[in-house]
């Protein structure tokens, strides 16, 4: 598998249907106080960078960095296409915005994400990568529909955790 990442203006139609997806899941697993997934417009705020995964022609999935400041950065908008998982596409596009967050000199990768069911596998996936469990950052608060994780980086080293099994 080889994919290529873009720095994404969210203007194709592939990736606008995959956020719509995204949008539609947490809508239909969340209730509406409990999401925080962005839309479009909340996507292109002048704090996010969005990037895209392509594997040839075909979109593989897309995730997003937003600037908190103090050094600290959320991971946000982190889906794979429904085609494509299993594959370790989630894990390439999070080593990839992990990576991204070192070079720019984050110190520490946040996020939310549920906490039902449904999510399993992204808490998963963000624990084998060296997330831990948080408190509420930013503008969120307590919110038994979430789970907070943290990641701290070392800017020389890049993540904690070098090797992420798939």
């Amino acid at each position: 598998m080889m994919l290529r990442f873009e720095l994404d203006d969210l203007g194709r139609p592939e990736v606008r249907r995959l956020l719509e997806e995204h949008l539609a899941d947490m809508y239909a697993t969340s209730p509406p106080e409990s999401i925080h997934a962005l839309d479009l417009d909340g996507l292109r705020g002048p704090a996010i960078a969005f990037w895209s995964a392509w594997e040839g022609p075909e979109l593989r999935g897309c995730g997003a960095l937003k600037d908190l400041g103090d050094g600290d950065v959320e991971l946000k908008s982190m889906r794979t296409a429904v085609a494509a998982r299993g594959a370790g596409i989630g894990s390439a596009i999070l080593r990839h915005l992990l990576a991204v967050a070192a070079e720019r000199g984050h110190r520490r990768v946040l996020l939310e994400t549920g906490s039902q069911e449904f999510f399993a596998p992204a808490r998963r996936l963000y624990a084998r990568h060296g997330f831990t469990p948080c408190e509420p950052f930013a503008d969120y608060v307590h919110d038994p529909n979430s789970v907070f994780m943290e990641l701290r980086l070392d800017a020389e080293a890049g993540p904690e955790v070098t090797a992420c099994p798939l």
